[in-house]
């Protein structure tokens, strides 16, 4: 079981990583707002432009993903369910919690998740 100093640990690295994604979101959001079709001079122009808004589009799509899990990781640890693993109950290895901090599910039930994706 995870204790006070490692709860806090993961809670202030969640708050964090919540900061830097809303920042990020906010500067790519007014960087698309800024791209005006006016200066595009020519098909390639547009091409490139369409690619543009295409990638940036997906890094938004991926960023709010990440910040609901972010947000959902840290409404578990008001609610004292941080680290338990959504499908078993178990609780998720702490290891797994450092490279993804707001993990849903252990190791073994993150795996049978992905192959009935398949």
């Amino acid at each position: 079981m995870l204790d006070n100093k490692q709860i806090e640990f993961f809670k202030q690295a969640l708050e964090e990583r919540r900061e830097k994604i809303k920042q990020n979101l906010n500067i790519t959001s007014s960087e698309i707002d800024q791209m005006n079709p006016t200066d595009l001079r020519d098909e390639a122009d547009h091409a490139s432009n369409s690619l543009g808004r295409a990638v940036d589009n997906a890094i938004l799509d991926q960023q709010a993903n990440e910040l609901r899990e972010i947000e959902l990781a840290l409404d578990k640890i008001r609610d004292g369910l941080y680290g338990i693993c959504e499908m078993c109950e178990e609780e998720i290895n702490i290891e797994r919690l450092k490279v993804k901090i707001f993990a849903r599910y252990c190791i073994t039930c993150r795996e049978v998740i992905e192959k009935q994706m398949k």
